[in-house]
């Protein structure tokens, strides 16, 4: 994976000036496009669309020392106006092109990235596959912002609303794996950006034909192979710091890729103030 997206950027370099098609370019890197942008923003920090718009504004802005207009440089990195380029040059590098033209201005400019893979040892990895039949995971759902790091208040208020023998009639429900109650997200954007939105569903998991009450929301899940990642430690941020790893270590390292459907966190055990936690990440795969 780690060759794939260096071949990704070095694309990105000799296309700068042009309309690039990620859907196309994993096809013909051996990957997926969902895959792709989910490795590239764990790895980069950054969507790969906002990595290409960087770029382009760094090479732009030296375009702007030359002598064709800022419309002839507009139209060149593919903006209808001078009005749309000079909210993407500004949103890069805080001053306009007239700035830049005039004074120079101070630009912020994105070096061409390099991937590499250090292998470091110190995140365990207890994984397991395993192949799984179509199963329903059916609960109460919230759209709510993606958060990187640390609890997501949003979630927690989803979740302090529901009664307590809500909890307890979940948990007379589940009749498949992944086990017990289970924290769902689906939806979610390929980039990884955080703020973005996505579907949480707190819930458990059932087989694909069970009947389900009205007043629960359904996520169907196809049949399929999963990446079980088990991890015990501070809670949330053992199981985040398991989450980041999966794209950092075990993907770079194993022949498999994800796939596009819901990750599911399993809780086995935890504390009773929930400071500390032993979970099972989900992860939806397939073969690389």
């Amino acid at each position: 994976m780690i060759a794939i997206l260096n071949r990704v950027v070095e694309y990105v370099e000799k296309n700068v000036d042009a309309d690039i098609d990620l859907a196309a370019l994993a096809t013909r890197l051996g990957t997926t496009e969902y895959h792709l942008r989910r490795m590239f923003s764990s790895l980069a920090g950054m969507p790969v669309s906002e990595y290409i718009r960087r770029r382009r504004m760094t090479v732009a802005a030296a375009a702007l020392r030359g002598k064709d207009s800022v419309l002839d440089i507009a139209t060149r990195y593919g903006y209808g106006s001078t009005e749309a380029f000079g909210r993407a040059f500004r949103a890069v590098h805080g001053v306009t092109p007239g700035d830049v033209r005039r004074d120079g201005g101070l630009l912020r400019s994105q070096p061409q990235l390099r991937f590499r893979l250090t292998v470091e040892g110190n995140t365990p990895m207890d994984t397991r596959i395993t192949d799984r039949p179509p199963f329903r995971l059916i609960g109460h759902a919230a759209r709510v912002p993606l958060i990187h790091r640390g609890p997501n208040p949003h979630i927690q208020a989803h979740i302090a609303a529901l009664p307590a023998t809500e909890h307890d009639r979940l948990k007379e429900l589940s009749s498949s794996e992944p086990a017990g109650l289970l924290q769902v997200s689906a939806d979610v954007d390929p980039d990884y950006t955080e703020g973005s939105e996505l579907t949480y569903l707190h819930g458990v998991a059932v087989d694909g034909d069970t009947s389900v009450p009205i007043d629960l929301d359904v996520i169907d899940v196809p049949a399929g192979t999963w990446a079980v990642f088990e991890v015990t430690g501070d809670y949330p941020a053992a199981l985040q710091d398991t989450w980041a790893a999966t794209a950092t270590d075990w993907f770079p390292s194993n022949s498999w890729r994800l796939r596009p459907g819901p990750s599911i966190v399993a809780v086995l055990d935890r504390a009773a103030d929930f400071s500390t936690a032993t979970c099972a990440l989900w992860l939806p795969i397939e073969p690389a």
